[in-house]
């Protein structure tokens, strides 16, 4: 058995699951999320959890079993609390702010940047330089955050550009004065 695969998966109080053939819809305080079913795995809901099966054991059933439970286990995890990531803007002069659902992003560049958020992504920015999104889906919510990373990623020799909370980045010493 996967020892991912074979946890059940805790339904939390407020959120509520309807499992079919091939979905499982969860709904919650924070939204709602649809999760598919491969046909090789089975859903079953048991007195306030989720438990997922696996028809054989070939090598993809077994990839799939934990995979469908890890997918069931984030949905249930973003409808009830949500997730949040949080990137640093580090530079001189290198600022974002909100509007609506459009953040301006000024990084260096002769123009300033606009990048409009995701449909369920919400955005804070704490004094321009940091800015936290929070959504219920832990795919687009990653997926908004890499794209807004990219638009300035974090350089080896200042440090300068847009980089996660929790990166390091390694610096590098720059031009050896005098060696010869």
């Amino acid at each position: 058995m996967s020892r991912v695969g074979r946890l059940p998966v805790k339904i939390p109080d407020g959120v509520s699951v309807e499992v079919s053939a091939e979905a499982v819809a969860v709904k919650g305080p924070k939204g709602a999320s649809t999760v598919p079913v491969p046909e090789k795995v089975t859903v079953e809901q048991r007195d306030g959890t989720l438990v997922v099966d696996r028809v054989g054991d070939d090598r993809q059933e077994r990839s799939l079993h934990g995979l469908t439970r890890k997918l069931l286990q984030n949905a249930v995890m973003g409808v009830s609390a949500g997730f949040s990531r949080t990137l640093e803007i580090s530079g001189v002069g290198y600022r974002a702010d909100l509007k609506g659902k459009v953040i301006h992003f000024s990084l260096g560049y002769s123009h300033p940047i606009l990048y409009q958020l995701p449909e369920d992504v919400t955005a804070k920015i704490d004094r321009q330089v940091v800015v936290t999104l929070e959504g219920p889906d832990r795919q687009v919510l990653g997926q908004a955050a890499a794209q807004i990373r990219q638009l300035r990623p974090p350089e080896p020799y200042k440090g300068k550009g847009i980089k996660y909370a929790e990166e390091t980045i390694r610096r590098k010493s720059g031009k050896a004065a005098g060696a010869a």
